[in-house]
């Protein structure tokens, strides 16, 4: 499987996220990004951050998890800039991704900052 376009990735990753209880995007930093209940940012789609060449997710990610899925994968994971030291994982989406485990990182970041309520409404569903 190919890499997708910048297109393909956003529409895949905004139709994740849409997936989840009250997820607004808006643009922060100049970048589309999803936020859990309107207030806390859990993902952010970056398209060659300052001329870095990926195209990725920046993600919340539980304590440790950034740590391990680098071990395992540096070419796909990565430390992203400014919130790498809070343990936000970088997901590369221009190195064949899997959209499986992408939209399961997807759904620990929204865990990692959704309210108690979001959280009821999605382990309902």
């Amino acid at each position: 499987m190919k890499a997708p376009t910048t297109a393909e990735a956003l529409a895949t990753v905004r139709a994740t996220c849409a997936r989840l209880p009250e997820v607004v995007e808006r643009p922060s930093h100049g970048a589309p990004s999803f936020f859990a209940g309107g207030k806390k940012c859990f993902v952010m789609f970056m398209d060659h951050h300052h001329d870095d060449g990926r195209l990725a997710l920046w993600c919340a990610a539980p304590l440790g998890v950034q740590a391990t899925m680098i071990d395992e994968d540096p070419v796909r994971f990565f430390v992203p800039p400014y919130v790498g030291g809070r343990g936000w994982l970088g997901v590369r989406l221009d190195v064949d991704p899997d959209w499986d485990e992408v939209a399961g990182i997807v759904a620990d970041a929204y865990r990692c900052v959704a309210s108690k309520k979001l959280l009821s409404q999605l382990d309902a569903s």
